[in-house]
């Protein structure tokens, strides 16, 4: 399709994959390009970013809408903890879910009434869909509504707190006005940047968030991008229909920039806070006695846009061989503008279901190189060692990288660590940590707990990521396995087997005189111990992570 002069609205614009779409699109110089999000801040920041960049046209009109799509236009500006809590408002979005598709419902809705409104020639779908629907958890919602039947105060107002978490009556909704509303609009191209839900990986991912693993919610995000891929593939067969395509990476898609500085969770500063041990057995039976350091988490960082900020740990682990590895998302922008122009690109899913899908790069594993280069280069000069920031989860990574990033510090290569011995281990890990307030810091400010060696006493912020569960005794060993930092001398055992495992895993593969068979660091980090390699590793071999299809 011609893209010159046409007019092009791209939802999820000042995403990370959004605003790559936006430039490669403008530079053939269409109509309009009209960027939505979901606040009006991120719509203008989307806008003004391509602006600064000087990237917009003259003949080009550049637009910011925003508010949520997925809800009635009367409502878009309201989040959805609001809708949900207001009778009137849940009523409202409720009846326009739930009920007959109408023109009324479809004028009344926000995507109906932007895309009547704007009347795109071009749609670029950058939205993540199953991941606004699933994330609203209907398990908890009804867990939720199952107590309130039993205990007999099941009303009205908890039936239908409940009916507005529903996953299917949304997406089947969400699809019907879009094709309803292109149609009547007009539009020629609709291209929707889709979702694996595990980044290409199976159901032993081992980024989950805490949850179960397999997790419902991350089960239920596939889920949800399987069906919406379904339903779009059914719709290009639909008469009066526009183009539809759909772009499905698999991969974790990074990254905007690096920097340093204060670190920012949700756009706010992580405060420090420190700990003195206290008995494990009362560690978790009233507030922490954490006490705040005055300051805010600061160190080296990678922006993976909408994904939040890295270290080069938890970056390194999660793009390693075997694991999410990852994607740019110039390459994603791309596959869609060849796409859009009819140009074959084999990643469309619409078109290959079963063998479409946009994995890891040859360019993104070279510049994984440059970003690691530059993140240590950064540390070096910033004199910073941050490890992991708990926002690419699982609290498990958090938990290996700091003890690998203890390793270390203790033991010069992973060879040497492979001889270790678990009980000095435990007595210099414990004095390192006692004696390193920075280190102990991060870990206490993340919501990373310390388990001192004696197995009796704990370090705590006011924040744990893995706390016991209601009757769960502190002393339960998958509270430590899970996401503490564990000093025992046990634990450094293991670590022992760990290193000397992959210490024979060097020994084995060739080196790259003898040909690509084996996954292998470069050689000046073969031997070397780097947390986010020492996690990969975990996640690949122990905890059967990998992932099979690249």
């Amino acid at each position: 399709m011609e893209i010159a002069g046409k007019k092009i609205l791209i939802m999820g614009g000042p995403g990370l994959v959004g605003v790559a779409v936006a430039r490669e699109l403008l530079s053939f110089m269409p109509a309009e390009l009209v960027l939505t999000g979901l606040t009006r801040r991120e719509a203008e920041q989307g806008v003004a970013e391509l602006e600064q960049e000087g990237l917009v046209p003259a003949s080009t009109t550049i637009v910011a809408e925003w508010g949520d799509l997925f809800v009635p236009a009367s409502l878009k500006d309201r989040t959805r903890a609001e809708i949900v809590a207001d009778p009137v408002a849940r009523a409202q979005l409720l009846d326009d879910l739930l009920g007959e598709l109408s023109d009324e419902v479809v004028q009344r809705s926000s995507l109906g009434s932007l895309l009547l409104r704007r009347q795109p020639d071009i749609i670029v779908d950058c939205v993540n869909t199953a991941t606004a629907f699933a994330y609203q958890n209907i398990f908890q919602s009804a867990a939720h509504l199952r107590a309130a039947a039993a205990s007999g105060s099941a009303d009205t107002d908890a039936v239908e707190r409940h009916l507005a978490t529903l996953y299917l009556p949304q997406l089947i909704r969400h699809v019907q006005v879009a094709l309803d509303a292109m149609r009547r609009a007009g539009t020629g191209c609709y291209v929707k940047v889709g979702t694996a839900g595990t980044g290409g990986m199976g159901l032993n991912i081992p980024f989950t968030h805490s949850e179960e693993r397999p997790s419902r919610m991350l089960l239920a995000k596939s889920g949800l991008a399987g069906a919406q891929s379904l339903l779009l593939y059914l719709m290009a067969r639909t008469p009066g229909a526009p183009a539809i395509k759909e772009i499905k990476p698999t991969a974790a898609i990074s990254w905007k920039g690096i920097g340093a500085g204060e670190i920012l969770r949700a756009g706010r500063p992580i405060p420090c806070f420190d700990s003195e041990p206290q008995p494990l057995a009362e560690a978790f039976a009233h507030p922490a006695p954490a006490r705040s350091t005055g300051d805010n988490l600061r160190g080296v960082y990678v922006d993976a846009g909408e994904n939040g900020w890295f270290t080069a740990g938890e970056f390194e682990t999660l793009t390693a061989l075997g694991l999410m590895e990852f994607i740019t998302p110039e390459e994603i922008a791309a596959d869609v503008v060849r796409e859009i122009r009819g140009m074959a690109t084999g990643h469309d899913i619409v078109a290959a279901l079963d063998a479409a899908t946009s994995g890891p790069t040859y360019r993104a594993g070279v510049l994984r190189e440059a970003a690691l280069e530059r993140m240590d280069e950064l540390e070096r000069q910033h004199g910073v060692r941050p490890v992991a920031y708990e926002m690419l989860g699982p609290p498990r990574l958090s938990k290996l990288l700091f003890e690998g990033e203890l390793l270390a510090r203790l033991y010069p290569d992973l060879r040497t660590a492979a001889r270790l011995d678990a009980e000095d281990t435990a007595e210099r890990a414990e004095a390192l940590l006692l004696g390193d307030a920075d280190l102990r810091v991060r870990m206490l400010s993340i919501g990373i707990p310390i388990l001192l060696r004696d197995g009796t006493r704990l370090l705590r912020g006011p924040q744990v990521r893995v706390p016991p569960a209601e009757g769960q005794s502190p002393a339960d060993p998958r509270l430590a396995e899970n996401g503490w930092v564990d000093l025992r001398p046990a634990n450094w055992r293991r670590w022992r087997e760990r290193s000397a495992a992959m210490v024979r895993e060097i020994e084995r593969a060739a080196d790259a005189d003898g040909g690509s068979r084996f996954d292998f660091e470069p050689g000046s980090r073969r031997d070397q111990l780097r947390p986010g390699r020492l996690a990969a590793w975990i996640f690949r071999i122990e905890d059967r992570g990998s992932r099979i299809k690249r």
